[in-house]
């Protein structure tokens, strides 16, 4: 079978888009696997980002994640933060990416996350094993970064600038939203009777 993305192709912004908003367990059928070793941290980082922009499009938090086989460098699982589109407090990016790449082994995984995980995606991370953990914006949020470096994980920062941009507007345009994702409704709650 012949696939769209092969190793003619050139990888662009379009065809990474076309990676984040394909299902995962097509992707086989739109990239051979030449194109997967070909991408690079910021390439899946890109990716986690597109999808972060489709939760900001759908009126949610933009935080996108995508999850790497380390050895075969293909994607295993995705998703972006729906907090507000499945009215659900922890449908976080990471979250999405984990409950997309079901029940494997993450202990051979990267995951590319566009926001620094908070505390709860941060300790989920570790339970379930992940080698290398890739944040894309500390600039808006940080902090889980030494708890999971404290836990034995490989912590790297590539921050995307459009990633960051994005994040940034949204906290301004929204930020009881924010807090929301990231206090829960309570902190919401309690800051307005105050």
């Amino acid at each position: 079978m012949k696939t769209l993305l092969n190793k003619q192709v050139k990888i662009t912004e379009a065809a990474l888009r076309t990676i984040a908003h394909m299902p995962t367990k097509s992707l086989s059928m739109l990239m051979d696997d030449d194109v997967a070793k070909r991408l690079s941290d910021n390439d899946y980082m890109r990716i986690a980002v597109l999808l972060a922009q489709k939760s900001y499009d759908e009126s949610g938090c933009p935080i996108g994640a995508v999850i790497v086989d380390n050895s075969t460098k293909k994607i295993v699982g995705k998703g972006h933060n729906t907090l507000v589109q499945e009215d659900h407090p922890y449908n976080h990016g990471e979250t999405a990416a984990i409950r997309d790449a079901g029940r494997i082994d993450f202990s051979n995984t990267t995951i590319y996350s566009s926001l620094s995980p908070c505390a709860v995606c941060a300790s989920l991370l570790y339970m379930r094993g992940f080698s290398r953990v890739v944040v894309g914006d500390v600039t808006n949020a940080q902090g889980s970064e030494a708890f999971l470096r404290e836990k034995g994980v490989q912590v790297d920062i590539k921050e995307d600038q459009k990633g960051i941009e994005l994040y940034a507007r949204f906290r301004k345009e929204k930020p009881d939203q924010d807090l929301e994702d990231w206090r829960g409704l309570s902190a919401v709650l309690n800051k307005t009777c105050l």
